[in-house]
């Protein structure tokens, strides 16, 4: 989760909703066993991750650089246990978000960004971050894309769970 601070956030179009969807990513995320990590941009006057995810999350990493890339052990490749695959939500798409999706797809991570999950103050750079972000190689897709590629199969014992997250039922 990419600068998700509660001093950042009211300042985004449709910022409720990017968090509600990273919300659930990080709750199915936990339930599935894939790891979740937060970064803060200049935290000392942005604030802190947003209450509705920083118990959810280890303490935010914080930054000075617009990209995390590179800011967390598991940002290079090979890393520890394998993964290559990451998704990047958060705010804003068209600064932070951007620049740290393409640092990991520099280092040749292959980079999923939930459309729905990150925010800018304004609809013209959001537009904007997501077709340069699918030109420059991440997959633009959708939270609930997410959940369900996660969850594989309607058999998985986390299923329901992911569909109530989903649902709201």
């Amino acid at each position: 989760m990419v600068d998700m601070q509660s001093k950042l956030l009211p300042a985004m179009r449709d910022g409720d909703r990017a968090l509600d969807r990273c919300v659930r990513l990080v709750d199915a995320a936990r339930l599935l066993g894939i790891p979740a990590e937060a970064t803060e941009q200049y935290p000392q006057g942005l604030g802190p991750t947003d209450e509705a995810l920083s118990g959810r999350l280890p303490e935010g990493a914080a930054k000075r650089r617009f990209s995390a890339g590179g800011l967390l052990p598991w940002m290079s490749l090979p890393n520890e246990d394998g993964r290559h695959q990451v998704v990047v939500a958060g705010i804003e798409a068209h600064v932070c978000v951007l620049q740290t999706a393409l640092d990991l797809i520099a280092a040749g991570f292959d980079v999923h960004v939930p459309a729905d999950a990150v925010a800018s103050r304004n609809e013209d750079d959001l537009r904007i971050a997501l077709a340069r972000l699918s030109a420059e190689g991440a997959t633009v897709t959708g939270s609930e894309s997410v959940l369900f590629e996660w969850c594989e199969t309607s058999e998985a014992a986390e299923f329901k769970a992911i569909s109530r997250m989903v649902t709201g039922r």
